[in-house]
């Protein structure tokens, strides 16, 4: 008898615990406005030399796909660069405590990196700072809407404080389906 009292009031703090949790948070304006970056895209452009590495021309495919529950989207890419080809991973979100955009990335060369951002009309602004060798690294990354089917990028930097420096710029446009 005692099993069952106890198994009793075990379900009923479950279930009190699971009654008391606040319904489920719905994706809102934010998280629908990620949505432009959805479909399939082909990326041209140019990268620099810089002491980040050589420059030269940069391709790229990349699939984007809502996730499950419509908070994310996520991104596979494949391309070459002036360092080789390799393969890519992202996901693009919208952090609502930090009221700032989110993107994470991995890619198939051993990079992994987090930036948030922030969405000005059509312009996506993304900011980073890490430190390499001991050298303080601002990343900025400027991306404009030119229409729902293309868009401008631009990656800058500035090295120990230094002046802000393009190291990529270059274009995508959706892929016919």
């Amino acid at each position: 008898m005692r099993m069952i009292a106890l198994a009793a009031l075990a379900v009923g703090i479950f279930v009190s615990g699971v009654s008391a949790q606040p319904a489920p948070r719905k994706p809102g304006e934010e998280e629908k406005r990620i949505g432009y970056f959805a479909g399939q895209w082909v990326f041209e452009g140019e990268a620099k030399a810089t002491p980040m590495g050589p420059g030269g021309k940069i391709s790229a495919r990349e699939t984007c796909e809502w996730f499950t529950g419509g908070f994310h989207v996520v991104c596979r890419s494949d391309g070459t660069s002036p360092r080789g080809s390799g393969k890519g991973q992202s996901t693009i979100g919208y952090d609502p405590i930090e009221k700032t955009y989110t993107f994470y990335a991995i890619s198939s060369l051993g990079e992994g990196f987090f930036v948030r951002g922030m969405v000005n009309g059509p312009v996506w602004t993304w900011n980073s700072e890490s430190t390499v060798e001991g050298k303080l690294i601002k990343i900025r990354v400027t991306i404009t809407e030119e229409s729902p089917m293309a868009y401008a990028f631009k990656m800058e930097g500035s090295f120990d404080n230094g002046p802000w420096t393009v190291m990529e710029e270059g274009r995508a446009k959706k892929a016919k389906s």
